[in-house]
């Protein structure tokens, strides 16, 4: 994931050399899509949400300085690649719709209904709103200042009409995301990499907004954006070293990253009993083949309370602080 993350860098500072005139603000750009929590996280854990962001930010890129006969191929790849392509193909969908482009539109809908058939879009359980959760969870992501100032320039664009297609992928998805959250509780790692995605267009906003105005009047943008920097300092030093914060939490489950914790170390100690393969629940058995633990019946993986015994099973501890408990069963099978 870090790799996908350094690369991610690259062409988010190749993308931003067509809408930030300044080096100096480019620079800013990338400092600050860095330091987003939600970046951080996706760089430091295995989830979908690093490759996802890594995907968009290819296809713009590719989009932008390419013949349209790479992007076919590229998409029918995402296809295959990750379910969370599935808002990409949608946000397009919408596009060809606004270029009146019903080849692009004809394909993009193929696809969605593809991946819908491969992946679906999870709507589980009874409807219930999870609205404000969901803007709560955005906004932890972008910090509140940054997410707010997303919203005001998308809304902004929308308003004068200086929308490209950046604009289209990150609105679309975005108001789906809420649309749906009126119904189920979201998972937001699918929906946050599609409005990261609209950073080069806050950054050209924030940047005309600035030079338009008089050295006087530029106070308030200054003070602004210091407050945002800060507070994403703030938060991403809580990110870096969130292990630490298993000091002060009652439960490790109540950890806001515990479920992102664990796999490595546990596929760690399970190779030192020279067990290469066992079962388990389906997300942690796919965290674990990550790091070379596949799934078999030889061994079953069960996880226990923190207070049981626990003399012939695995414990993993973080900072002296155990947070993982389960047993390790070897199965007999005739």
């Amino acid at each position: 994931m870090i790799v996908l993350h350094i690369l991610s860098v690259v062409i988010l500072y190749k993308i931003s050399q067509k809408y930030v005139k300044s080096q100096r603000n480019i620079n800013w750009l990338i400092l600050l899509f860095v330091l987003l929590p939600g970046v951080m996280s996706s760089a430091l854990i295995v989830n979908s949400a690093g490759l996802v962001l890594f995907g968009l930010l290819l296809f713009v890129y590719i989009y932008d300085n390419f013949s349209i006969k790479f992007i076919y191929p590229l998409l029918v790849a995402y296809l295959f690649i990750d379910g969370g392509f599935v808002y990409l193909f949608l946000a397009l969908i919408v596009y060809s719709l606004y270029k009146k482009d019903k080849t692009f539109f004809i394909f993009n809908l193929v696809l969605f209904l593809i991946s819908l058939s491969l992946f679906g879009i999870d709507t589980h359980g009874s409807p219930r709103g999870h609205f404000l959760d969901s803007i709560g969870i955005y906004a932890a992501i972008f910090t509140p200042i940054i997410f707010i100032y997303i919203i005001y320039v998308l809304y902004r664009r929308y308003l004068t009409k200086d929308i490209d297609m950046i604009w289209f992928i990150s609105t679309v998805v975005f108001v789906f995301s809420l649309l749906l959250s009126f119904r189920q509780r979201v998972n937001i790692e699918y929906f946050a990499p599609y409005l990261i995605l609209a950073l080069p267009l806050i950054a050209q906003t924030f940047e005309h907004s600035y030079r338009v105005r008089l050295n006087i009047f530029r106070k308030k943008y200054k003070v602004v954006f210091i407050v945002a920097l800060t507070l994403l300092l703030i938060n991403s030093s809580v990110v870096f070293f969130n292990k630490y914060l298993y000091y002060v939490v009652d439960q490790p489950r109540k950890h806001f990253s515990y479920k992102m914790h664990v796999a490595k170390e546990l596929a760690a100690e399970l190779k030192a009993r020279d067990i290469n393969c066992i079962s388990s629940d389906a997300k942690m058995t796919q965290r674990l083949e990550f790091y070379g633990v596949t799934k078999c019946n030889k061994y079953a993986l069960e996880e226990n309370t923190l207070e049981s015994e626990n003399l012939n099973g695995v414990t993993i501890s973080y900072k002296n602080r155990l947070v993982y408990s389960a047993n390790v069963t070897k199965l007999n099978i005739n």
